[in-house]
Formats: structure tokens, sequence, C-alpha cells
């Protein structure tokens, strides 16, 4: 795109935003005089554009009223990547002059869209949920999310054909309960009728997605971001880690959230004040740190090698605050 080409579209888009634009705020803006800026307004006039000039004091040039772009022609991939991505930004956490734009563009897009698309994106949205910012959301196939978003929506079976992260591929029925963006991922979870268990399912291994006939009754219990959590806590790793903690549920869950550990009230009697942590990983040097942070007794009841660490990081803790 030539530089002239560039300045004029930038022009259009200064005066799309609303209100009059003196001539002095947009040269200063497009970086040219006020003689170009007049030719730039001229080319917009011959390509059909109703640009009107305002006299006098705070003057300038403005779109007539009521017009309106043509609509962007967007396929249903293009619309719906637009869209998550106006809405992963506005919940990661942006600025609000940046969140009330990522809100407005939504708006327009959605406006402008085919009825059929608009109902489809809308069950998208609507039975989307995140946990929390992420630097990076990479969007899912298109046509599975529509699919599985449709089946939350009205409580459909679906046929999913998924690649596991061994590479085993394997045909399953998923009853879905919804669909969560999770630090940079997508999933989502449901009751597999096969395993007779809730799973969860990454979205970008899932080949292929197919509604299938009948419902299943909504489920009670957790929602779907807590089930998301849950699962990645109690997944199989390396390592099994159980830990007795002095305090509250709410006091140990400040430091070890859902998505790190699960946490288990003690039944009357048995140890009360002590709730049981279980924590899985695939390394243990991370650990001591995080249980100092912790400010509470704890007691380690499983694996001996984590009580070697802690000792260690302890000692390394103690020889620095001396000095030595």
């Amino acid at each position: 795109m030539s530089r002239p080409t560039g300045r004029v579209l930038t022009l259009l888009e200064l005066l799309q935003s609303g209100g009059t634009r003196t001539m002095a705020e947009l040269a200063d803006r497009l970086g040219v005089d006020g003689r170009t800026v007049r030719r730039y307004v001229d080319h917009l006039i011959d390509l059909g554009v109703p640009v009107e000039a305002v006299r006098g004091r705070y003057g300038g040039y403005r779109l007539a009223p009521g017009y309106r772009l043509p609509p962007l022609m967007f396929t249903d991939d293009e619309a719906l990547a637009v869209l998550l991505g106006l809405v992963a930004g506005r919940r990661a956490g942006l600025v609000p002059t940046a969140a009330t734009a990522s809100e407005t563009a939504a708006a327009k897009i959605r406006r402008v869209l085919p009825e059929r698309l608009a109902r489809r994106l809308a069950t998208v949205l609507e039975t989307l949920a995140f946990t929390e910012p992420s630097d990076e959301f990479p969007a899912p196939d298109a046509g599975v999310l529509l699919t599985l978003a449709d089946a939350v929506r009205h409580r459909r079976p679906v046929s999913l054909r998924y690649t596991d992260r061994d590479g085993r591929r394997t045909d399953r029925t998923l009853h879905p309960y919804g669909v969560v963006a999770h630090a940079g991922r997508w999933y989502v979870t449901g009751a597999d009728p096969g395993a007779g268990a809730d799973r969860t399912f990454r979205l970008d291994r899932i080949a292929d997605a197919r509604a299938l006939p009948g419902e299943f009754a909504a489920p009670g219990g957790p929602d779907p971001v807590e089930r998301v959590l849950t699962g990645f806590a109690t997944a199989p790793y390396r390592h099994e880690v159980t830990v007795r903690v002095q305090g509250t549920v709410e006091q140990i869950r400040a430091r070890l959230p859902a998505g790190i550990a699960s946490v288990e009230e003690p039944a009357a009697g048995a140890g009360e004040g002590w709730p049981r942590v279980e924590i899985r990983a695939e390394r243990l040097d991370w650990l001591p740190p995080l249980l100092a942070s912790l400010d509470r007794p704890f007691v380690i009841e499983r694996p001996g090698e984590l009580r070697d660490l802690v000792i260690a990081f302890a000692d390394r803790l103690a020889a620095r605050a001396r000095g030595s």
C-alpha cells in the first residue's frame, strides 16, 4: 500500500470515529500540510464517501450524519477469530480505554453479521468461561468450537476424534458441560459415558466434532472452570505429594489454588485443623519455596524426597540470613 493511499484510509478512520476534526488536527495526525489534507478529502469524496466541510472557528471536516462504512466480508472462521481475540483481550486485563475499544469493536462486527452466523457466534460467547489472563490465546478450529458451544448450550452429546499427548487417536462420546480458556489453551469438559467419568479435552487435539441425537441432563456440582482446574490438580504426574497443613481450607487456597492442589477438609475428630493437601508434579524442586510461602505449620506425608529438599532449602535460607 502506497503512503498516500494509507494516509487517505487513516483520514477516513479519523473521520469515522465521530465529530468534527479540525484542519490542524488532521494535518498533524497525517503528517502533511493543509493543502494535502484537502486533496485527501477530495479523494474520499470521489470514492463516494460524504465528507462535509464545517466552517467557523472550530471548523474542519466530518462525515455526513448517518454514513456507515460497508460491512466487512468475513468468512465464518475470520469472524470467529476476530471476536474471540477481542473477548480474550478484554479478559486479559486491558487498560480501561483499550477494553472499551474492544467492546465497541465487537459490537460493530456483531451488528453487521448475517443472522445465522450471529446466532452461532453468540452461542460461542455465551458458553465460554475464562480462568486467568494469558499472554497467548491461540484460536481453536472454528468448526470444532462452534459444534461444542452449540452442544453445551442445548445439552446435546457429541462425538470426538481425539489425539492424546502420547499420540494415540480415539473416537469418544462426550456430554459437554462447558468450554474453558485457561493459560493460553482451550478446553472442553464434560462426562465421558464410555469411561463413566468426567473428562477434559484440549480443543487443539480434537480433529472432528459432530453433534449426536438426544439430550443429557444439566450437571450439578462445580462449574466448568472448577472442573477444568480440579482436573489439572488431580492429573497423573511423576510425583504424588501429600502434605498436612495447619489452617483452614480458605487460608490454604490463598496460596494453593485449585489448578495446583486439591485440599481435603479432615473429618470431625480426625486431625481437625490440618487439611490434607495433594499435589501432583513432574518435579519437586519448586515445592519447598511454595510450602514456605504458606507461613503455616505443615507435615510432609509423602514423598520422603520432598522432606530432604525442604530441609536443604531451609538450610540455604538460614545460611544466607547469617551472611555465610
